[in-house]
């Protein structure tokens, strides 16, 4: 499925392919509440690095999350310079992904028939989980990646 997205202030707008775009993983780490902010949680999508097109690549900032121990994470996490839009997210140890928010994200996404709420064991005490039936809960990631959710439910397109 093509993807097609944008910050808030339309400096920035971008397009990738994802065979993986089904809405489903609401991350709490304190990451993606604190860059993200929405509910509490973050969604991210799955995409074709090599198929990304950006135009204002120019208004691109990049920030490396500090992690829990001190260090600096791996991932990038790509915003927009003027608003301060999420964008997307890759990591140099899996080249061929991107990870764009679905926040970001004006194509109509597919609803999904289920959904993962991940890293509970970090969220903030104000923040609901609103887990529905059929719905899984894990304290930290799951073993299940974005790949294997779609393969499951039989949801690659």
């Amino acid at each position: 499925m093509r993807l097609e997205g944008s910050c808030h202030c339309g400096a920035v707008r971008f397009a990738l392919e994802s065979a993986h775009p089904y809405p489903f993983n609401l991350c709490y780490c304190s990451i993606c509440r604190k860059t993200q902010g929405g509910g509490g949680y973050a969604i991210n999508l799955s995409g074709d690095a090599a198929s990304l097109a950006v135009e204002g690549q120019e208004n691109i900032s990049v920030y490396h999350a500090r992690m829990a121990d001190g260090s600096r994470s791996s991932g990038e996490r790509h915003f927009c310079s003027k608003c301060g839009s999420g964008l997307w997210v890759s990591d140099p140890h899996w080249p061929e992904l991107v990870h764009p928010f679905a926040s970001a994200i004006d194509s109509d996404l597919p609803v999904p028939p289920e959904r993962t709420h991940l890293m509970l064991g970090s969220k903030a005490s104000w923040v609901p989980v609103h887990a529905e039936s059929g719905d899984r809960t894990f304290d930290e990631y799951p073993d299940e990646s974005i790949a294997e959710w779609h393969r499951r439910l039989g949801l690659e397109c």
